[in-house]
């Protein structure tokens, strides 16, 4: 059976020695003490490989710590990683909406690159013809409007409803609703009669306010009253004017009080178009006659 000693200094296998084996044991058991395992290189700078991270450490000697250092840089590499993914995914998105100056300029020039055919009708002369051919037709629908060309009585209250419903719908209507002991209304009557001889396409009419139906109140606060339609609807509401206009006013002042109600047109404001081509008109005439 083999001693302390025995396993102390190795192990024998078998319980016969002799003084040669123990010499021989002697000299070479420095030899297997020493050159019994074979020695590995080791690399003393190289850093253990990490291994698959279990969630937590539970070694906390030298191993655990350089286990836990190792995931920490791995996960800081990792984070890294995902915001420059992110900033990328931004740059590229702003990119989409935000131009420079550069881009501007490009874009501009193409604009201005048009086909030729397009750039052809936006020439002034195809504009000009245009708006001449446009002007025209809207001054011959004018002139095929009715004319009358004064002031118009009304009787009847009838006559109220049935010159609204009845007449054209691009005929302007203007209602004179007066009384004669009303201050303004004489004043207001004059100034119509002088503005239907310059505006003769518009309809201007005159009705007391009693025939009309209109209440005592009315007639006291209300009046000298101008109510205008057209097309059946009423465009303009302007109850006891006097209070606008003064009590002695003209009819260049009523024209421009419904010029800026857009109540009529502004004569005025005819295009210098139409006037050349009226000119060009009457000078063939000559040449024709």
């Amino acid at each position: 059976m083999a001693t302390l000693e025995d396993k102390i200094l190795g192990e024998k296998l078998h319980n016969y020695c002799s003084s040669s084996e123990d010499e021989d044991e002697k000299s070479g058991s420095g030899d297997e003490e020493t050159g019994g395992k074979e020695t590995q290189p080791s690399n003393s700078n190289a850093l253990p490989q990490p291994e698959p991270w279990s969630g937590s450490s539970t070694n906390t000697g030298p191993k655990g710590v350089i286990k836990d250092w190792q995931r920490f840089k791995q996960l800081e590499t990792e984070k890294r990683a995902e915001q420059e993914k992110e900033k990328l995914e931004l740059i590229k998105k702003l990119s989409l909406t935000c131009q420079s100056a550069l881009d501007d300029e490009k874009d501009k020039a193409k604009a201005e690159q048009l086909d030729p055919e397009l750039q052809e009708l936006l020439e002034d002369s195809f504009l000009l013809q245009y708006q001449e051919k446009r002007m025209k037709e809207m001054l011959d629908q004018y002139k095929n409007l009715p004319s009358f060309g004064k002031l118009i009585s009304l009787n009847e209250s009838g006559e109220f409803l049935e010159v609204i419903d009845n007449e054209h719908a691009a005929v302007t209507v203007i209602i004179h609703i007066c009384e004669n002991n009303i201050s303004g209304c004489h004043s207001m009557n004059s100034c119509l009669e002088c503005l239907s001889e310059k505006f003769p396409k518009v309809k201007f009419c005159k009705i007391l306010s009693s025939v009309a139906g209109m209440s005592q109140r009315f007639k006291s606060g209300g009046l000298p009253a101008l109510l205008a339609y057209k097309g059946g609807q009423l465009i303009g509401n302007f109850v006891r004017i006097t209070d606008d206009l003064g009590s002695d006013f003209s009819a260049e002042e009523v024209e421009a009080f419904l010029i800026e109600h857009g109540v009529i047109p502004d004569q005025s404001c005819i295009p210098k178009i139409i006037q050349q081509s009226s000119l060009n008109d009457d000078d063939d005439d000559e040449d024709d006659d």
